[in-house]
């Protein structure tokens, strides 16, 4: 999880922010996903890579546009990696 003011939001943020905004417990937003407590502690925690499949799956079940969480996942690949390129 992001701990600097101005550290790029991670894919985990961005799931723990929309869980806490819905003001579901983990329980109930894994229920939500279709994943196990477990996995959403890890996502929410950037201990686990998101995969696009599984990123357009959340996306879809948040009603939200596929584009922006797989773009996260993706940068936080490149991160992790260190690998100096921007996802746009």
């Amino acid at each position: 999880m992001s701990t600097k003011k101005n550290d790029p939001l991670s894919f985990g943020d961005f799931i723990r922010s929309h869980r806490l905004g819905e003001e579901l417990s983990q329980t109930e937003f894994a229920k939500t996903l279709e994943i196990s407590n477990q996995r959403l502690s890890d996502i929410e925690n950037d201990r686990f890579n998101v995969s696009i499949k599984l990123a357009k799956k959340i996306a879809d079940q948040l009603d939200l546009p596929a584009e922006w969480l797989v773009k996260l996942a993706l940068q936080d690949q490149l991160d992790k990696e260190g690998v100096e390129l921007k996802v746009g």
